[in-house]
């Protein structure tokens, strides 16, 4: 590595604090309050002496007086350094080699200015981490959003909205994992290296396993693994997983990305909508302690119960095209393209019905809204309607125009779900990259008998990006997928 002039100087500081026999980098540091219990606690500890630690985020000298800011994860607190309460070497250090970004640990009695800022009176300080590298020239943020997701350890150093973000989508997390136990769920794992992958449709990572001399897929969903499960008679089991497809970027999308599924016995797809409702309702309450959330120009009530509206009714009223009456995939398709909808000419019936979805009704959900039963050909591994065998008992959940997660009572009949894999290789050689392969291991698993089941797939980070007002999937995501810069 090459090091610019302020690296430099940096590196020579700590250089100096060796020379003087102190480690830059010493293996321990001791603390006895947070910054914020010594803040909010003030009224309680004042004149106590305490011990702070904390990273210098702002620096001033002024003769015989320093002030430092320094953050822990808890908040900030003023360092008030009057150069007689220190030996001349130690005030000097700080006036001399103390910079922004490096650790310090401070001790002292915790007191008020005369400006009235809460601050600890310092007797003893000293650097336990020498950051080499300034932070950025725009303290308060970065300017390039790029550079904001490739150092993600910089962009939670200067933007608190980064750092709630990052502790807020802990807390969903934990709110959903409290929901879902409390609906009596067991939390269960499931591979993440699968020999054949299926539950949904898209392209997968492959690998290849070295000792087995096979590929080995990042699975792609849980699904057919949690179904399994209720096969072998756990009623209700929920897996809060990473998921891997094989996809292009954009705002609603990254190659890997968390999912809540859940699939409970002896129950419909009504009772997913029950469970959708439910959990976000939970987060709503036990996370922002309010039933309305903003995101981006809208605010959404999120009180249940929510819209319902068929697929079929939803498609012709958003762009007067009725799916079901055009019969003909190739009239379907020119339909598509005479109102706008973009489909290349090997696109397959499901693929087309499913982009006039995405083009024209999912922008304008804006409350929250179940889009319910599905042409069969979308959804190869739900269970039809009693009555119509060209749609199924399948839900997807939008708010404010985010698609949210899909949901089905699921297709337990061992021959049917065969005949399903089946067209679905069909697809595949009309050339749906995205259509499941044949898995005979689950249909041997349903002919052990699965009983009615409903379930469930929600993505955390697109329930995250709502929940925190977030534009870019990236954003809630602490380390997203980029594409390679030069050289690197």
């Amino acid at each position: 590595m090459e090091f610019d002039d302020l690296q430099q100087t940096r590196i020579a500081k700590a250089q100096t604090l060796r020379d003087a026999g102190l480690d830059p980098y010493p293996p321990r540091s001791e603390r006895t309050i947070t910054n914020a219990e010594a803040v909010g606690g003030f009224d309680r500890h004042e004149g106590e002496t305490h011990t702070v630690v904390g990273r210098v985020v702002f620096k001033r000298d002024i003769g015989k007086l320093a002030f430092l800011r320094i953050r822990d994860g808890s908040g900030e607190i003023q360092l008030f350094i009057q150069q007689r309460n220190l030996d001349p070497a130690q005030f000097a250090r700080v006036t001399d080699l103390v910079d922004l970004s490096d650790f310090v640990q401070a001790s002292g009695t915790l007191m008020r200015t005369r400006t009235g800022e809460i601050s600890i009176d310092v007797t003893a300080i000293a650097i336990i981490a020498k950051a080499l590298s300034p932070p950025p020239d725009k303290y308060h943020g970065l300017e390039n959003v790029e550079k904001r997701y490739r150092q993600r350890y910089i962009d939670l150093m200067v933007n608190e909205d980064a750092r709630r973000v990052a502790v807020l989508r802990s807390r969903i997390l934990e709110a959903t994992r409290a929901f879902m136990n409390g609906r009596g769920f067991l939390e269960v794992e499931t591979p993440t290296l699968q020999p054949l992958y299926g539950g949904a449709a898209a392209r997968p990572f492959v690998t290849h396993h070295n000792a087995l001399d096979q590929d080995l897929y990042l699975r792609i969903a849980d699904e057919l693994y949690l179904k399994r499960l209720i096969v072998g008679g756990l009623e209700r089991v929920y897996e809060i997983c990473k998921d891997f497809r094989n996809e292009g970027l954009d705002r609603q999308h990254n190659p890997e990305f968390t999912m809540l599924e859940c699939y409970q016995a002896f129950t419909d797809y009504h009772a997913m909508m029950d469970i959708v409702e439910g959990v976000y309702a939970h987060i709503a309450t036990a996370v922002f302690d309010s039933m309305t959330v903003t995101y981006g120009d809208h605010t959404v009530d999120l009180t249940p119960p929510w819209r319902r509206i068929p697929l079929r009714d939803a498609v012709r009223q958003a762009c007067g095209i009725d799916y079901v009456a055009i019969t003909d995939t190739e009239e379907l398709r020119r339909r598509g393209r005479d109102v706008g909808a973009e489909i290349p000419d090997d696109m397959v019936r499901a693929r087309i019905i499913d982009e006039l979805l995405k083009t024209f009704v999912r922008p304008s959900l804006i409350a929250p809204t179940f889009l319910t039963d599905y042409p069969v050909e979308l959804s190869p591994l739900a269970k039809t309607k009693p009555g119509d065998p060209t749609v199924v008992e399948r839900f997807q959940p939008f708010i404010a125009g985010l698609e949210l997660g899909n949901a089905y009572t699921e297709l337990n009949d061992p021959l049917a779900q065969l005949a399903r894999f089946e067209e679905q290789a069909r697809q595949r050689a009309q050339g749906d990259a995205e259509a499941m392969p044949v898995d005979e291991d689950f249909v041997t698993a349903l002919m052990q008998g699965m009983p009615p089941t409903g379930g469930l797939g929600l993505g955390i980070d697109r329930m995250v990006m709502f929940f925190t007002n977030q534009p870019s999937i990236r954003d809630v995501i602490l380390f997203p997928a980029l594409r390679s810069t030069e050289g690197r």
